[in-house]
């Protein structure tokens, strides 16, 4: 059922419902956000209307699925309702996002003006997985010599685990988003924490520890703001698994905002995902045969008999993965989705096997307690490792899609394998093991919908037991944007289509001088435009920033909105999450309709399942799917009522295609000119 931003509210049913009506109403709070640093106010009655809507659901336990377009305020409008009904159960409520920035401004802005705006003295925490906290046990080891010193895979890092000590000593978190500092990821894996090699009350830093200072705090907060991958491991444990040892703490309820990403995130944690690259890493830990490092140096026959199995291991690994490699170089791909009637030899894990034996064996012999932790970590993870192999190579999981990708590394004679699987039909999963459960799950993002209805994406991630809303924006697009689409360009299989992009691109760019966001389907075409047109803005005294050059997406960011003359080549991870408000972003150009690679083991493997059952991929699936991240994209534009610009869009099929229509008739009114 969908209901619309001006349907009459129901009657009052809970005294939190009475109080998220009371919040919002012309004595709401918010008028005195100013006063403690927020926006200032202005009433938005779709804010109103999905308020209410969420205090609803989380009262009458039913799920709810909200499209909230940039500006209705959506993160106050299931903050408040949330607040209520936490303290009213005493259980938390859990929020839940895609994006580190989205987090960090519920937990650091968000949240404590609400306490200040409500008066109440509801609790918050943001809940991290272990592996983001340093093990204070770990970096003693790694830096008090013995077999600490050997825990390093490379004697590289031990200037750099003193310039960690250091930081340690001054860090009130623990946590790794708060280090300035370059850190190789091999160090952090070595000194971070973990489930296997965690002793609990039994580890002499157990009172001053980082993870379970901010773990004992998850329990009792009102709110837990976590991320979408905590939440699916979280997921796959309790639901899948059936295991108690959770990372999450039990929840009441759900909110899960950015929820545009939900099916691909599922499909991502709820599979398989397991490398050479990290095969080799975990091998190295216990002996490396290049620099004797790892640690099984120690003296004893029996250690020189285990440094023995590891050697064999490691050519075992290369022997394995290379069977993988050689496919994909036969078939010219970077990425080979595998029959069910593919054969491999797999003979690593029966001597990872072999190896297990042995270490239980020593690690019984061992005197020491944290060396016996550190060994029985290791061997916990073989096993992890030894089964998330066999089920690939068996191909055990059910309704699932299996495929190998091989990626090039800075080192040329060394290739990243990965070997992946992802559920093929994440709707009747989540379905069982999300939405039919007995607590409320709330979905809310700025794009939802196709041509104003909810039903195709409540079909992709099987939501059910509950509502669809949709709300109207509160900008007036009319006034705030134009929308420029072509009728000259060529059509994006031409061969001439990069270089008529190229001149358009540098067109459009220079009518704004900068403040461009440049949006891309891929790098190929991004590197291509990004060479041809980096001289010419250069001496235009526009700065060209690519994606994919030395900055992070987040420096990039930065500079972007320091500079007020730049502009940025995105792809994918540009096209959402992306917020520059005000005058430093005024134009944003789509070079080519976002649909997904045809050819990609995920893609294809759904688009052949829709066929089985009767429809038609392209439209069905294909299309819908690139009106959202149509969406996406070009919501980067307008994030307030003051804000400005123009909307470009290179690819001609959004006129000359009859699906096009599907893109123009999904995005607010504004006024076209052609081109």
């Amino acid at each position: 059922m969908i209901m619309s931003a001006g349907k009459e509210l129901k009657a009052v049913r809970s005294d939190s419902v009475v109080r998220t009506q009371e919040f919002f109403s012309d004595r709401s709070p918010l008028k005195r956000a100013a006063e403690f640093g927020g926006r200032t106010y202005e009433r938005r009655i779709q804010q109103e209307t999905m308020a209410v809507a969420v205090a609803e659901a989380l009262e009458e336990n039913h799920n709810l699925c909200v499209e909230a377009p940039t500006g209705v305020g959506k993160s106050f409008a299931y903050l408040v309702p949330a607040i209520y009904h936490a303290r009213a159960t005493r259980t938390p409520v859990l929020v839940t996002t895609e994006t580190i920035t989205l987090q960090e401004q519920l937990f650091n802005k968000d949240l404590p003006l609400l306490k200040d705006l409500t008066g109440l003295d509801f609790t918050f925490v943001l809940a991290k997985g272990r592996s983001n906290y340093l093990c204070k046990r770990r970096l003693e080891l790694a830096t008090n010599g013995g077999y600490g010193a050997e825990m390093l895979p490379t004697v590289l890092l031990d200037d750099d685990v003193q310039k960690l000590r250091s930081w340690a000593s001054g860090t009130q978190t623990g946590s790794k988003s708060e280090i300035s500092f370059r850190l190789d990821p091999m160090l952090w894996q070595s000194v971070c924490c973990e489930t296997a090699n965690c002793l609990g009350p039994k580890c002499p830093f157990y009172h001053e520890c980082f993870y379970w200072k901010n773990r004992k705090t998850w329990d009792k907060a009102d709110i837990v703001v976590t991320n979408h991958a905590l939440f699916f491991t979280d997921l796959k444990i309790r639901e899948l698994e059936k295991q108690e040892n959770c990372p999450l703490p039990v929840y009441g309820a759900v909110v899960f905002d950015e929820a545009h990403t939900l099916e691909d995130n599922a499909a991502n944690h709820l599979g398989i995902h397991v490398s050479n690259s990290s095969l080799r890493f975990f091998l190295n830990r216990l002996f490396n045969p290049a620099n004797g490092r790892g640690l099984m140096m120690k003296s004893g026959s029996s250690s020189m008999m285990i440094r023995g199995k590891i050697s064999a291991l490691h050519d075992a690994l290369t022997i394995f993965f290379s069977q993988f490699d050689m496919d994909l170089e036969r078939n010219r791909e970077d990425c080979l989705r595998l029959p069910k009637n593919c054969r491999y030899e797999n003979n690593f894990t029966r001597q990872l096997v072999d190896l297990e034996k042995i270490l239980e064996d020593y690690i019984d012999q061992q005197e020491s307690p944290e060396f016996k932790t550190e060994l029985n970590s290791q061997l916990e993870r073989s096993r992890a490792f030894r089964d998330e192999i066999d089920s690939f190579i068996k191909m055990s999981l059910n309704d699932q899609v299996y495929w190998v990708e091989g990626h090039d590394t800075a080192n040329a004679r060394y290739r990243n394998i990965e070997l992946i699987s992802a559920p093929l039909n994440v709707a009747d999963l989540l379905r069982k093991i999300l939405f039919t459960k007995d607590f409320p799950v709330i979905l809310t993002s700025a794009t939802l919908a196709v041509k104003e209805s909810l039903d195709y994406y409540a079909a992709r991630v099987g939501f059910c037991g509950g509502e669809g809303l949709i709300l109207d924006s509160p900008f007036d697009y009319s006034r705030q944007v134009t929308l420029y689409l072509s009728r000259s360009m060529p059509q994006p299989n031409e061969r001439d289509y990069n270089d008529a992009a190229v001149e358009k691109i540098r067109d459009f760019v220079e009518l704004t001088h900068g403040k461009a966001f440049v949006l891309f389907t891929s790098f190929a075409m991004l590197k291509y435009c990004s060479d041809s047109l980096a001289p010419h803005f250069s001496r235009q005294g526009i700065q060209l920033l690519t994606h994919g050059d030395e900055m992070s997406r987040s420096a990039m960011l930065d500079e972007f909105r320091r500079d007020g003359n730049s502009v940025i080549f995105g792809a994918s991870s540009f096209w959402t999450g992306v917020d520059v408000p005000g005058d430093a972003l005024s134009n944003v150009i789509i070079t080519k309709l976002p649909f997904a690679v045809p050819n990609h083991p995920l893609i294809q493997a759904r688009c052949e399942r829709i066929t089985e059952d009767g429809g038609d991929p392209f439209r069905d699936y294909s299309v819908p799917d690139a009106v959202l991240k149509f969406r996406q994209g070009i919501g980067r534009l307008i994030r307030s009522r003051t804000d400005k610009g123009i909307i470009v869009v290179l690819d001609p099929r959004i006129i000359s295609r009859s699906y096009g229509r599907n893109f123009l008739y999904s995005i607010p009114r504004c006024p076209v000119e052609y081109f």
